[in-house]
């Protein structure tokens, strides 16, 4: 069955006309045949919007009692029923109230796309999931009903919604908006113009982001490679150059004017990679640059720069491209390949901006200069003595394959002497590289041409044929000595990419099921410490709200009050700073801000002897994931103590409601009936009273004290079992003498009930603390008695099942219903009856507590005839297997 197409009806407030453009549309899908109903539209009382109701079908809604407030709900069987081509749904958001087949409205939206039936449904821009704390941020109001963004990406169409805000403030004044009742002051600050602007910027990004995807999307399916120029998207290409920076500021100059999107793609070809410092300096220089700017950065790896800038640029939908022409010879060119003309001839559509180098000479030689200042440094410093050994290896391989072939030459021939030579310039290449193995050929030419070559010891050629040979010696090690520097290269670059990789794995792997803080901060500072090679530090703020040390790799000798001022600047900006950075690059370390969408959460710190490490392009990359991975985890640890905080919180609350409301009630309703009894046996001075009244008030003081202290009791186990301070007094019991004892305590008001008492005779005893499990029984009894009909009987019975005996206790009243049967047992549950029940649902919870403290079970089931049967277990031991002796008369 092919799946239901969805339309949402987005907004970036309430009150814009989401549900009327909904209705709207619906009339009109109405009147071209289509089978449109209405699942579940909130018109709040508005004629305009209940008049468009009245033109369509509605399926009749669901009244839901839950905690006695009746919530109106959609009947989603009744819809499914129906199958309509169509169904209208609003308020995306909402929460269904209990007892619904789904928890979210959303949720009852996938089931009926699911079955085929497309779906028009509203919400406004708040809803959206990873928006809801930038609303917040901007509005102060904390939407609680949100949607996944995965609703929107299903979505095959959003459909914007939008009103002025001088309109929709007017409409707020006019009443015309409705607001939540249970925030009505904070929503209606909500509507303040800036809020309204803020939001509206929100609705129209993300339609027209996903518009842009679309646009993206459709091309590459349908295999357009021409952009649509539907925005201005302007790329500039830039290198290790000095020059670039001047592009970049050209091309955000021309973004400014066209009000465009700004993309800097730097290439890496697998011919050549950016190695000495001052090549890496630049770069990052100019990546920093351009991130200042704005820029987006996209980092890309081929074969060919040209054929890499264009890809992206189609695939990114660019209008422009702004790429620097440097100033090669015409012969360079010829060799090498023009980059600028292969993007010009490629363009199909695109923009080309070339912006003539003239400045890039410069640029370049200064680059080259101290490239070649540095290798003069390293040559001085690692002496020159092994620089020479690939030639020196290389030439003596040369002499003991000539000195070989030169005995055997009659009986080798020529042909094969030359091909023994290319086997030198190979292994020279693939040792050592370009030179060596330039080397090596010409020292093979010249020995082949001395001493193999007529006329010997010469080196005229009679055959001009060789000097063919000759060539291909020469090309041989040119080529095979580029190959194997680029391979070389090339492996280095991955193993570089595969080490980060596999940091970044193995650190994501370390802090993902870690919920201590501790462990957490541990494993971020030795999985970054141990791959960047230096130290490294976390600082998180301390309950003062001001950054302090809280981890890190090694000694702390250099964060002095310098330092520290450092950091705390890029905590309070979030920005980065430090040493290679051009922000504080005095300092001795690198300090990165660990900053998530709920705030800053810390701050990164790298201390390295190398302070050009810093500049690495590809290190910064790295610390940049490094310092996402860590904030999110930290965070994460944050949010996970706050919510144990606030379920903390919750149930201190619930604890303290209940109590409040017992004792307005368990507490003063026993009290006013000792009060009252007493004070009138203190009044009775002439002895009005008969003797009955007077005994019939003294029963009356006496249970209501008898009431109270079952009440405190009950408090007070229920704090030894939420405090793990129960300690079980287990001695061996007759749970005969138990019940007697139980049903003694609950007095006359078990009395005035029959009781049918079910015992099996010649019960073992079992090993428990009897104070306890006289305090279930008397739990369970009062239970009974609370939700039993006025003289309906109470039945108790206990018999021995195999290794434990079973007590059941049951009565005939109110049925629980099947979903509540095991919340029964839950703190402050208290069954919806038509009685006048008191307590505070802690009895229940008590007993399941005492009896698992036991290590028996506990559960409740319906009777048959209706009421409710609740049974226990406990565990018989192997250690005592007598009979109860049965007593002799008299005693």
């Amino acid at each position: 069955m092919p799946k239901g197409k969805l339309t949402i009806f987005l907004g970036a407030a309430y009150g814009v006309g989401k549900t009327y453009a909904m209705l709207e549309a619906a009339i009109g899908r109405l009147s071209e045949g289509i089978d449109v109903v209405v699942g579940f539209v909130e018109t709040h009382s508005r004629t305009d919007t209940e008049a468009m109701v009245q033109k369509l079908t509605v399926i009749p809604t669901r009244y839901l009692n839950y905690k006695g407030k009746i919530s109106r709900e959609m009947d989603l069987e009744a819809v499914l029923t129906r199958h309509p081509q169509l169904v209208l749904i609003d308020e995306l958001a909402h929460t269904n109230a209990e007892g619904s087949r789904h928890k979210k409205r959303y949720m009852d939206v996938k089931e009926l796309l699911s079955e085929g039936i497309n779906v028009y449904t509203t919400m406004n821009i708040q809803d959206l999931e990873t928006l809801n704390d930038i609303v917040a941020q901007i509005t102060g109001v904390t939407v609680g009903e949100t949607v996944p963004d995965q609703m929107l990406e299903i979505a095959s169409q959003i459909q914007l919604i939008d009103i002025p805000p001088e309109e929709l403030i007017q409409r707020l004044k006019d009443g015309k908006v409705h607001v939540p009742d249970q925030e009505t002051e904070g929503f209606k600050n909500f509507f303040r113009m800036g809020n309204i602007n803020a939001l509206r910027e929100l609705a129209l990004r993300y339609t027209a982001q996903r518009v842009d995807r679309q646009l993206e999307s459709y091309r590459r399916v349908h295999g357009i490679a021409v952009p649509w120029p539907t925005g201005e998207k302007i790329l500039v290409c830039i290198s290790a150059s000095p020059f670039s920076a001047q592009l970049i500021r050209i091309a955000k100059r021309m973004t400014e004017k066209v009000q465009g999107e700004l993309l800097a793609v730097h290439v890496e070809t697998l011919r050549r990679f950016p190695s000495s410092e001052a090549e890496k300096d630049s770069m990052a220089k100019n990546l920093r640059l351009a991130e200042e700017l704005g820029a987006e950065i996209i980092g890309l790896t081929g074969n060919g720069v040209a054929e890499a800038i264009l890809e992206a640029a189609k695939k990114r939908n660019v209008s422009q491209i702004i790429i620097g022409k440097p100033e090669h010879t015409r012969f360079w060119e010829i060799l090498h390949g023009s980059v600028v003309d292969k993007v010009i001839r490629q363009s199909q559509g695109i923009s080309i901006h070339v912006i003539p180098g003239n400045k890039q000479e410069v640029g370049l030689s200064q680059i080259h200069r101290l490239k070649k200042n540095e290798d003069t440094g390293a040559k001085t410093q690692q002496r020159i003595f092994p620089q020479i050994i690939p030639y020196l290896v290389s030439g003596l391989m040369i002499t003991l394959m000539t000195l070989f072939f030169r005995g055997l030459s009659p009986f080798f021939g020529l042909v094969n002497i030359s091909l023994a030579y290319v086997l030198p310039i190979l292994i020279s290449a693939a040792r050592w590289g370009t030179l060596p193995a330039i080397a090596t050929a010409l020292m093979g030419t010249i020995a082949f041409d001395l001493f193999f070559v007529p006329p010997i010891f010469k080196f005229t050629v009679a055959d001009l044929r060789y000097l063919i040979s000759f060539a291909i010696f020469l090309w041989v090690g040119v080529i095979t000595g580029t190959l194997s520097d680029r391979l070389k290269k090339q492996v280095n670059y991955s193993r570089q990419r595969q080490n980060s990789i596999s940091a970044l794995y193995s650190l994501s792997r370390d802090i993902a099921a870690v919920d201590d803080l501790e462990a957490v901060l541990d494993s971020i500072v030795s999985n970054v410490s141990k791959t960047l090679e230096g130290q490294v530090m976390l600082l998180l703020p301390n309950e003062q709200a001001q950054l302090a040390l809280r981890k890190n790799s090694g000694s702390d000798d250099f964060l002095d009050r310098q330092e520290l001022s450092v950091a705390t600047w890029v905590y309070e900006r979030g920005l980065k700073a430090g040493s290679g950075t051009e922000t504080l690059g005095t300092a001795k370390a690198l300090y990165l801000p660990l900053r998530t969408e709920q705030g800053m959460q810390g701050v990164l710190g790298i201390y390295s002897s190398d302070r050009k490490a810093n500049l690495d392009p590809e290190r910064f990359r790295l610390l940049e994931a490094f310092t996402g991975l860590a904030a999110m985890a930290i965070n994460r640890v944050k949010l996970a103590e706050q919510a144990r905080e606030s379920l903390s919180l919750i149930e201190s609350e619930r604890l303290r409601t209940a109590l409040f409301n017992s004792l307005s009630h368990d507490l003063r309703t026993p009290l006013a009936s000792i009060i009252g009894g007493v004070t009138g046996l203190l009044e009775d001075q002439n002895l009005v009273y008969s003797p009955e009244v007077r005994k019939e008030l003294l029963k009356t003081i006496l249970h209501g004290a008898e009431r109270m202290n079952r009440f405190i009791s009950n408090l007070l186990d229920m704090a030894r079992l939420e405090s793990g301070m129960l300690r079980l007094k287990k001695d061996w019991c007759d749970l005969q003498d138990i019940v007697g004892v139980a049903i003694k305590r609950l007095g006359d008001t078990l009395t005035r009930r029959p009781l049918d008492i079910n015992i099996q005779e010649n019960l073992p005893l079992v090993q428990a603390d009897g104070i306890l499990i006289e305090q279930v029984l008397v739990n369970l009894l009062d239970n009974a008695l609370k939700y039993s009909e006025a003289a309906s009987k109470i039945k108790v019975s206990i018999r021995q099942q195999e290794n434990h005996l079973e007590i059941v206790v049951s009565n005939r009243g109110q049925s629980i219903p099947e979903t509540d049967l095991s919340k029964v047992f839950d703190k402050f549950y208290r069954l919806s009856s038509p009685l006048q029940v008191s307590g505070t649902g802690l009895g229940l919870a008590i007993c399941k507590g005492f009896i698992e403290a036991h290590g028996g079970n506990i559960w409740a089931e319906n009777n048959t005839l209706g009421g409710v049967t609740i049974t226990f277990t406990l565990p018989l031991t192997d250690q005592f297997l007598g009979i109860v002796p049965e007593m002799d008369e008299g005693e």
